[in-house]
């Protein structure tokens, strides 16, 4: 896709390609890539990118009344724009719903983590010390307990392997205590608000992460919000603490994966057609249960 875009090429992560709009601006494209234990598989899912941007975009409206966003436009008229007019129409038809034009945000050198349940990497640190991100917690937490009260557990990011869970005094070490203050309130008020939501419509949000940037001066929401790549989602009628539920991503790819005999370093192995079309599934049944949109309605989808 890249060589098909007239813009600057400034980064390609494991799901996005990002290109210098000018003025100032970013055009973020979400691909169909998909990855399972830090190795980007072969097979795209389709319409994943749709999902994720379609997602974001409704959170970013849901809280428009308490936190600025990063998000210029979806539509594809302002992308065709964006792009200088006069477009090949085939690709808009292949940006068409899965990009993000964007203001320019100097990113915070932090993931903005809230955990509401106690899972994955905060579940591994709790059975072996009693602690989460180095804080003591309870004595009687299960897998999957719900905690007393969203926390805050930011990391790092790497650019190559795993982020490193950090502390909130080694957050503000990096981003000033002002700053940091204003990430934490931000991200567990965001948190709450949209775990409330969710919940109203049968899902649970275990744990998010989010990314805030600097945008002439104030504190921005930026990137993916919410979505079932930067979130756990898990159906409310499946979670019972002591066990984690099935979650809705791409879970399909990594109960195949975990079946296999494979080093978990690339190449990856082939994912069956049953696995990639599950893997789609679950992610336009997270939209549409938790917006109450359909997703045939977004751009793109089915053209």
């Amino acid at each position: 896709m890249s060589d098909r875009i007239p813009l600057p090429h400034l980064h390609s992560g494991k799901v996005r390609d990002v290109y210098d709009a000018g003025d100032d601006r970013l055009l973020m494209v979400t691909s169909d890539r998909i990855s399972a234990f830090d190795v980007v598989m072969s097979e795209p899912i389709a319409d994943k990118g749709r999902v994720l941007t379609a997602m974001t975009a409704f959170w970013f409206e849901q809280f428009a009344d308490s936190v600025s966003g990063h998000l210029i436009a979806t539509d594809t008229g302002a992308i065709d724009a964006a792009l200088g007019g006069g477009t090949d129409p085939d690709v808009l038809a292949d940006l068409a719903g899965r990009t993000m034009l964007c203001h320019r945000a100097e990113m915070l050198p932090i993931e903005c983590i809230v955990r509401g349940y106690i899972t994955g990497s905060a579940w591994k640190e709790y059975r072996t010390s009693g602690t989460m991100h180095g804080t003591p917690m309870p004595d009687d937490l299960l897998e999957a307990s719900r905690l007393p009260e969203p926390v805050f557990t930011p990391s790092t990011k790497a650019d190559e392997g795993h982020d490193v869970n950090i502390s909130y005094a080694e957050a503000v070490d990096l981003v000033g205590t002002e700053v940091a203050e204003q990430a934490r309130d931000l991200s567990i008020a965001c948190y709450l608000r949209g775990a409330e939501w969710a919940a109203e419509r049968g899902i649970v949000i275990a744990d998010t992460k989010f990314e805030f940037g600097m945008v002439d001066g104030r504190l921005v929401l930026a990137d993916e919000v919410l979505t079932p790549d930067s979130s756990r989602f898990w159906p409310a009628e499946l979670w019972e603490p002591g066990a984690t539920p099935p979650s809705f991503d791409k879970q399909p790819v990594r109960d195949h994966l975990d079946g296999l005999d494979w080093d978990k370093q690339p190449p990856p192995p082939a994912l069956p057609d049953e696995v990639v079309s599950a893997t789609s599934s679950r992610y336009v049944e997270a939209y549409e249960r938790i917006t109450g949109r359909s997703f045939a309605d977004w751009p793109g989808v089915g053209a």
